[in-house]
């Protein structure tokens, strides 16, 4: 079948014969580049600073990268990644143009991995309980809660369903995803806020040491803080999380904000829509409140978490600085990271194996730290 593509998540590809065939089957390396540009690259760098890089190229990794991926790493960047709206109907607009394109791929989606949605209210919450036709036995009294990605912007309604198919189908979960409010309407703290009513309600559903929480981006930043305020409201926790590429730092703050601009496809910089999302969300509040920017909280005491990133992802900074304070704190942390990856497109093709492989390691580590 065709591959099966997300903007929501935007997420988310023998030798044989004679030695002179091989021979002329590989590339010849790359000339060095001549002594007088490694001589100028040396001397725009001889003083303590910032590094200076020369306009580059970056070609499509091969090694270790399936076809399909290959497809959405070459992908030019994304038609919105300037957008800069000035009022709520045109942020309405930008939200509900994308919104469709991730709604027309959802049936085709949900039959590959055969599972069912269910629209319904939790904690007095919009969100939709997906199922997969055939729970394994070990995980019929589990549960988990997902919390999508879209700069706290995008996504509506069932525009943010694909990760917790994806986790739903690849895993044998049944997930409960969050249709949690959003800016223009609804800025910081309601997202939140919904997030939490729906967790408070969720472990009357099931035992929290058979839950998890999950989420990509804007979902994983949102997972790393409903840790952060159940700890606060000592209010049961998870037994384990997965914040995928989390948005832990809101602000423009991270080596890879630099050092991926303009290479990450889906993202491509904080100063296009993205960094407006972040201050229309923010509404005003400090962009280190641990709320916005969890990276600041006190990760003591949080549960076993798995992370996922790429090489390419703009907020693999975010990623790495969550992992390392993660460790820091005693807690046990695994960190996937993808050969050449631009922002959440482990999630962006399910007929990819690393879509596969991410999800089923997510799957894994929930299996061996959750309860039965």
């Amino acid at each position: 079948m065709p591959s099966l593509r997300f903007p929501s998540l935007a997420l988310i590809f023998a030798i044989s014969g004679p030695i002179a065939a091989w021979a002329q089957a590989v590339p010849a390396p790359p000339a060095a580049p001549p002594a007088s540009f490694a001589a100028e690259q040396k001397a725009a760098n001889a003083a303590d600073g910032p590094r200076r890089t020369p306009p580059r190229s970056f070609p499509v990794p091969t090694e270790e990268v399936s076809p399909e991926m290959r497809k959405l790493i070459a992908l030019p960047f994304p038609p919105h990644m300037d957008a800069a709206p000035n009022s709520a109907a045109e942020w309405k607009e930008l939200v509900d143009r994308r919104a469709k394109l991730a709604i027309a791929a959802l049936p085709a989606l949900k039959e590959k991995l055969k599972v069912d949605v269910q629209p319904a209210v939790i904690g007095g919450v919009k969100a939709f309980i997906v199922t997969p036709r055939t729970i394994p036995r070990a995980n019929r009294d589990r549960l988990l809660v997902h919390v999508h990605g879209g700069g706290y912007v995008f996504g509506p309604g069932e525009a943010a369903l694909p990760e917790a198919i994806l986790l739903a189908g690849f895993g044998g979960y049944k997930v409960i995803s969050v249709d949690y409010r959003m800016p223009p309407d609804a800025p910081y703290p309601a997202a939140m806020d919904d997030a939490m009513a729906v967790w408070k309600a969720a472990t009357k559903m099931a035992k929290p040491r058979n839950m998890a929480i999950f989420g990509t981006s804007t979902g994983g930043a949102m997972t790393l803080a409903m840790v952060l305020r159940a700890k606060a409201e000592k209010l049961p926790l998870p037994a384990a999380i997965a914040p995928g590429t989390p948005w832990s730092d809101i602000a423009k703050i991270g080596d890879s904000y630099a050092t991926n601009e303009w290479v990450d496809n889906v993202l491509v910089s904080w100063d296009g829509w993205l960094g407006h999302a972040a201050l229309l969300y923010a509404n005003g509040h400090d962009l280190k409140d641990p709320q916005l920017s969890p990276i600041y909280g006190d990760f003591h005491g949080f549960p076993p978490t798995i992370l996922t990133s790429g090489t390419r992802d703009l907020f693999l900074s975010n990623t790495v600085r969550t992992h390392r304070k993660l460790r820091r704190a005693g807690v046990v942390a695994d960190l996937n990271v993808y050969e050449g990856q631009s922002h959440g497109q482990y999630g962006g093709d399910v007929n990819a194996p690393e879509t596969k492989e991410a999800f089923t390691d997510i799957a894994k580590f929930f299996d061996r730290h959750l309860g039965r």
